[in-house]
């Protein structure tokens, strides 16, 4: 298993953090190959810039700005994602790095001749997790539509393998959590990853 952790969170010590840690050292137990992105702290540039949008289609040369994180992409097997969620999606990091990392001929194929519309390009990647917290209810993320969660567990994983195995964990009420109910998600992460990173059938 080589596994690829997109971690974003700005502040050493969050209870992201936390969750960070509990899903390294399931894939650490399982002998998984490991490489960890943490966007804050290596200072991901997230903005998609006008010359980056131009070239946007120029295939292989669009990934050279990011040629790094795309070849983690290509290298990994099984991607996880930890971060918070705000306003109901992702952090402007974690969206700019999909905006950049995640490219035509990359992570998908743009429509041609014979193709009317995008087709998936991360067939290699057959488990997806996607670990987050919410300042808000889960009826209330809910009924806002769960925009975040949609983008990374419908969106990027319509892009991998059809047979992809796929986990999620949330801690709602995030703002008013207590020690208890923390602890009870870190089992709850922990539980998720023996799920994500067991046998496949």
């Amino acid at each position: 298993m080589r596994a690829l952790v997109v971690y974003c969170h700005p502040r050493p010590g969050s209870f992201t953090s936390g969750v960070r840690d509990v899903i390294l050292d399931k894939l650490t137990q399982a002998g998984a190959e490991v490489r960890l992105r943490d966007l804050y702290a290596e200072g991901f540039q997230p903005v998609l810039t006008a010359t980056e949008h131009e070239g946007y289609l120029d295939c292989p040369a669009n990934r050279a700005p990011v040629q790094d994180h795309c070849a983690d992409i290509a290298w990994c097997d099984t991607l996880i994602f930890v971060y918070p969620t705000w306003w109901y999606g992702l952090p402007a990091m974690l969206k700019g790095w999909l905006d950049r990392v995640l490219l035509p001929d990359v992570a998908f194929f743009m429509p041609d001749a014979t193709n009317s519309t995008i087709r998936p390009g991360l067939g290699h990647i057959t488990r997806l997790g996607v670990f987050t917290t919410c300042g808000a209810s889960w009826w209330l993320t809910a009924l806002v539509g769960a925009p975040g969660k949609r983008q990374l567990m419908r969106g990027v994983g319509w892009l991998g393998t059809r047979r992809m195995r796929k986990v999620f964990a949330a801690h709602y009420l995030m703002d008013s959590s207590t020690p208890d109910s923390r602890a009870r998600q870190l089992a709850r992460v922990a539980a998720r990853m023996d799920r994500l990173i067991g046998p496949m059938p």
